[in-house]
């Protein structure tokens, strides 16, 4: 077996890709009669154990220098919330949590109840009544969260009218003062650093209406996990939800609206009825109209959208 035998250097924990039956079968064709089940309690005296595969490795992200970008833009995120923080200007993380498909299926986890909740055997979009598309948006300093689901497509048009709602229910009240927003998002999806329609988006259902400077720094390609939002919100609704069916879009919303945290965190949701289009195109006249200025730093990730005078 050494060839197939690996291990931990530091805890000293083995481990091996063969199973007890290949193992017992190898030692029996060398004359060594052994069950399977001897096999395993051999294993686990010789201080081998089952595991699993582990995601560690950046593949995308290997290279000295894209690793030192990521470094320097998690600096940059990190300096941008406390200046913004510093001044009282509203921090906000958004994104789009997966969509869950509405019907009776199987929702992963566990709950307490005297018999099992029975669902269908498969979860073909075909017996679903609808989809839920979450797109929330987290105030990081107040902690407080405002989830729109939609039913249709998210886009980014989808998206920017999350953020314009939330600044007009709670954003514009809880910040009066200000005149700025400092967005955190990934890099990719409906509000991706090459999205050009979502910048469009922001420029016309943000910065224009409200007269709002709005600064968006995007987390590096594979880094989305950091993104507040993801653990601070999402995770929340998916543990107050969890091993329950999402029977009907109302669930949806119920279950949000009561995600709640010892730390305080409070949610809101409101169902979106918009349809969406997808594949929109930017045409050359409405590039023009995106009053935006590139960061020194990182350009790509970093960037300023101004309202027009």
């Amino acid at each position: 077996m050494k060839h197939d035998v690996a291990g931990d250097p530091i805890s000293g924990l083995r481990w091996t890709r063969k199973t007890r039956a290949k193992a017992a079968a190898q030692l029996n064709k060398l004359g060594i009669r052994i069950s399977a089940t001897t096999v395993g309690v051999l294993l686990k005296k010789m201080r081998f154990s089952l595991q699993v595969n582990r995601k560690k490795l950046c593949g995308a992200l290997q290279t000295p220098q894209k690793r030192r970008m990521r470094n320097r833009q998690f600096g940059y995120i990190r300096r941008m919330r406390e200046l913004f923080t510093s001044k009282g200007h509203p921090v906000i993380s958004v994104d789009t949590k997966k969509k869950e498909q509405i019907g009776n299926f199987k929702n992963p986890g566990n709950v307490w109840c005297r018999t099992s909740d029975v669902v269908n055997d498969h979860d073909f979009p075909s017996l679903a009544t609808g989809k839920a598309i979450p797109n929330g948006v987290f105030d990081v300093n107040r902690n407080k969260g405002t989830v729109c689901v939609g039913v249709s497509h998210d886009t980014a048009a989808f998206a920017a009218d999350s953020i314009e709602f939330w600044w007009r229910q709670e954003g514009c009240h809880a910040y009066k003062k200000a005149h700025q927003l400092l967005i955190l998002a990934d890099s990719g999806g409906s509000n991706g650093a090459n999205c050009k329609m979502w910048k469009y988006w922001l420029q016309k259902k943000l910065c224009d209406p409200y007269n709002l400077t709005v600064t968006v720094c995007h987390y590096p390609t594979g880094a989305s996990k950091w993104n507040p939002i993801e653990h601070r919100l999402f995770g929340e609704i998916s543990k107050n939800w969890a091993g329950v069916p999402l029977r009907t879009m109302e669930t949806v919303l119920k279950f949000i609206r009561t995600t709640k945290t010892s730390a305080g965190l409070q949610v809101k949701a409101v169902l979106n009825k918009k349809y969406y289009a997808t594949k929109e195109k930017l045409s050359a006249e409405q590039e023009k109209e995106i009053n935006m200025k590139r960061h020194a730093v990182l350009p790509k990730w970093n960037y300023t959208i101004t309202p027009k005078m």
